[in-house]
């Protein structure tokens, strides 16, 4: 969330930035206000304390000087302050609540460089890689080449857990496994600290990761233990230093995180999500940096550089894209989008996004670093990496063969024994 110096010195600045974003200016002039009663009832608070406690001197020196007269008076004078005392700190209390809870739902505020539009088809090209494949047959869906393969068993899933669910069979399910390593080799490479994060959270950290009132339609909880399965090892793996303080020696942290993620994925979705593209259960390998806040953009555009370095690696056509006013998330300042070309459904779909979140997720999880004049909040980024269920059906769709099968990328052959083809599953 946004530091709350920024409501006192820079509302110009927030409600610019909701002007950019189509948003009213009314969350913003009620954090103002429960702000400015909060401050008059801490003030209100701090003068009965004082009041009280120099009246505890007075009756002090009454009573040493025998005069009792005296310190009945004052006792007298002071017998409600108690009281008073208390219900200001209620009354400060509830202020803050009400005025937090509003300031949390406030998004961030956006790079200058964002483009301005009202949903995904205001993003702008950034660039593009790779060379567009043709094909000298009609290319198929991954859902066509997952069923003449058996690499997938989609209703079987179904009739043990639900829909999007999904078993990955024979060389598909050693070619998930190649990218998971080979991209964690790539990482690893890049100085990243490789990383498993627990797969489930309280609520008080996924709160200071994402919005929930937002992103909680979207997760999976765990009753009647209060935990949420992760949607991504972003959020554990930025979570982890909550309420630290951090030396700034050991900044820039990076870190490569796998782990499962889980998603309810609500809502109707198009024929191309089908299979095995938008699913309730994939692992994702995903790149996070904790740094200094002066050097966090130029993390950022390296961050990119990686996802790019990756991708072109893996011979995929796909294209860059800034994402817009009207298509960004409550956390991000900035974001890029890695689309990849999908000849089956001939369209572009996202496989990586790559995100600058400032200092909004550290004022909500209170990191800090330390400096020579007190502690200041440090900027977390975070970029997917490889997704492995968006990867497999962007690789066979862009890989494919007339005959169904499908050319493995040459980086990942290594991975799988040297093998070159994707073959059918036996059954």
């Amino acid at each position: 969330m946004l530091d709350i110096s920024d409501f006192r010195e820079n509302a110009k600045v927030i409600k610019a930035d909701h002007d950019k974003r189509g948003l009213s200016h009314d969350k913003i002039n009620e954090v103002i206000k429960l702000d400015e009663e909060w401050r008059k009832a801490v003030y209100e608070q701090n003068l009965a304390r004082k009041k009280r406690n120099d009246s505890a001197k007075l009756i002090s020196d009454a009573k040493k000087s025998g005069n009792k007269e005296k310190m009945n008076e004052i006792l007298n004078q002071v017998k409600d302050l108690g009281n008073q005392i208390e219900e200001f700190d209620k009354l400060a209390n509830n202020l803050k609540e009400k005025r937090d809870n509003i300031r949390m739902s406030i998004p961030n505020i956006l790079h200058e460089s964002v483009p301005i539009g009202d949903d995904e088809e205001g993003n702008s090209l950034h660039s593009e890689f790779g060379t567009k494949p043709n094909f000298s047959f009609e290319p198929r869906t991954h859902n066509e080449l997952l069923e003449i393969n058996n690499w997938a068993e989609l209703p079987r899933a179904a009739k043990i857990t639900g829909s999007r669910f999904y078993f990955l069979k024979g060389d598909l399910a050693r070619l998930e496994m190649a990218l998971q390593s080979y991209s964690v080799d790539f990482m690893m490479e890049k100085k990243f600290t490789l990383m498993h994060p627990p797969t489930m959270m309280n609520r008080k950290a996924y709160e200071g990761v994402t919005d929930l009132a937002d992103f909680e339609t979207v997760m999976y909880g765990v009753e009647p233990d209060g935990y949420y399965m992760i949607a991504t090892s972003e959020h554990p793996l930025t979570a982890m230093y909550m309420d630290e303080i951090i030396e700034p020696s050991l900044l820039p942290i990076k870190l490569v995180g796998v782990s499962p993620c889980f998603r309810r994925e609500v809502g109707a979705h198009g024929q191309s999500d089908k299979g095995i593209w938008r699913v309730h259960q994939f692992t994702k390998i995903e790149q996070i940096i904790i740094s200094h806040p002066d050097e966090s953009w130029n993390h950022h555009e390296s961050m990119l550089e990686n996802c790019i370095e990756l991708w072109n690696s893996l011979g995929i056509h796909y294209r860059v894209v800034n994402i817009c006013t009207g298509d960004m998330g409550t956390v991000a300042s900035r974001k890029y989008d890695l689309e990849a070309w999908l000849p089956g459904p001939n369209e572009y779909k996202e496989i990586v996004s790559c995100s600058n979140c400032t200092d909004y997720q550290a004022n909500r999880l209170k990191m800090r670093y330390r400096t020579a004049d007190g502690n200041s909040a440090v900027h977390t980024l975070n970029s997917t990496a490889v997704a492995t269920s968006r990867a497999l059906v962007t690789i066979i769709e862009q890989n494919q063969l007339e005959d169904g099968r499908v050319n493995i990328p040459e980086v990942l052959q290594p991975y799988m024994g040297g093998q070159k083809i994707l073959e059918p599953a036996p059954f």
